[in-house]
């Protein structure tokens, strides 16, 4: 590459990301045809940020945080609905890295212009990003054109107390192509589980079968047959009526034909792409649902594939990894912070990780005054003092004393 293209490059000022790939790709940067491509696949996945004028030049930095996302893609309804969120907290100086998972349904406080009062789940904040003319509440003042990710930031920012420096989005696609080209990885199930609800996307709309059913009460859900005329249909076609329940509160049952089931067994488990994003996403069996569990399963997954990464075995596939994810990976990265970032890959395997995932301890179950079902902070809407405690206490080394074991003496109980 001339070195009148390399300035090129660098005068962009674009941005990348800190990420697993990156710590592959530092075993071979220093060869010609891999930094090549690796500019090229650069250039293809950055997103402008806010720059501030005249920035007075800091000390060097030690500390970042990241804001890692995985989201659906593709072009249903939906398309940017972030089905998994992650806070990475690295620190290069003391060896030490923690990831936090949020559940998507956390109930936040969401940016406005005149600081009018809007909340929504965490989930659709990168969405609202992507098409804020839908959402003309929301200050887009934190959002570029290239870079919708300044909604979701300030929200993590406000649970967790961490300055996000830089976010990566990845579709499911692009999650499914990396896996599959570091040959599936080996995940260590903890649970056995069964779910008999996971959704095939590609089925979402199909009516089973029941086509004819459907046509006699489409007219209800689209609210368009009176309620005397509905009742007059249900007491001649009762069956008609378990339908219309089953479609609002048991979609499987309506539709079985729109859900696969899925099962697991504890213990060691090599899984390719696809088996890996069922094994991160399901949340409906008894044995292991909900999204608390889900969020330590999404763990799990990284975790193998960062012992993928690490190993030798990756090096010959840096290339066709880079080639596969250029169009499925969004981030901000700032290049002048890319070199330092790469070099620090080499001493991966001396990092301690500590993870943690918001749940019960930390959240609680709620309705929005729409009916929806939410998790909302146990302390009370917006107050997330608790967590953001745990997460320096975790940054400190602090380890919290063990929750005493309830007292079942008279006096406890009174």
């Amino acid at each position: 590459m001339s070195p009148s293209r390399l300035k090129r490059i660098e005068n962009k000022n674009k941005y990348f990301k800190l990420s697993l790939v990156s710590l592959g790709i530092v075993l071979l940067v220093s060869t010609g045809l891999v930094f090549a491509r690796f500019l090229d696949f650069y250039n293809a996945i950055h997103t402008e940020a806010q720059e501030t004028p005249n920035e007075i030049k800091k000390e060097e930095k030690t500390e970042y945080t990241f804001l890692l996302l995985g989201y659906g893609g593709g072009r249903h309804e939906g398309t940017y609905l972030t089905d998994s969120i992650m806070v990475a907290n690295v620190d290069l100086k003391a060896k030490k890295a923690i990831l936090v998972s949020l559940p998507r349904d956390i109930w936040v406080k969401v940016p406005t212009k005149n600081g009018e009062k809007f909340h929504s789940k965490i989930n659709a904040l990168y969405q609202m990003g992507i098409s804020p003319q839908n959402y003309p509440a929301a200050d887009t003042r934190l959002l570029t054109e290239d870079n919708p990710s300044g909604l979701l930031k300030k929200a993590v920012e406000d649970i967790t107390g961490l300055k996000i420096d830089a976010f990566a989005a990845i579709d499911f696609e692009g999650f499914v192509k990396t896996i599959d080209t570091l040959g599936g990885v080996d995940i260590m199930v903890e649970k056995t589980f069964t779910d008999y609800e996971y959704p095939i996307e590609e089925k979402m709309n199909d009516l089973c079968g029941r086509d004819e059913e459907f046509k006699q009460i489409e007219p209800i859900i689209n609210k368009e047959m009176s309620e005397e005329d509905q009742k007059k249909l249900f007491e001649e076609k009762p069956e008609l009526e378990e339908f219309f329940k089953d479609i609002k509160e048991r979609p499987p049952i309506a539709f079985p034909c729109r859900y696969e089931v899925l099962h697991f067994d504890a213990g060691e488990t090599h899984m390719d792409g696809e088996t890996a994003l069922k094994y991160a996403r399901s949340r409906h069996a008894l044995q292991d649902g909900g999204d608390f569990n889900r969020a330590q399963r999404q763990q799990n997954v990284i975790e193998a594939a960062k012992k993928k990464i690490l190993g030798i075995g990756f090096i010959p596939k840096i290339i066709p990894l880079l080639d596969e994810l250029e169009l499925h990976i969004k981030t901000d990265l700032p290049l002048s912070e890319l070199n330092k970032l790469l070099l620090e890959g080499r001493n991966a395997n001396s990092y301690t990780v500590d993870s943690l995932v918001l749940t019960d301890k930390f959240l609680a179950d709620d309705y929005s005054d729409y009916g929806g079902y939410i998790l909302v902070p146990k302390e009370g809407i917006d107050k997330w003092d608790a967590v953001r405690k745990e997460i320096q206490n975790m940054k400190q080394g602090i380890t919290p004393s063990p929750t005493p074991k309830p007292s079942l003496s008279p006096v406890a109980e009174q």
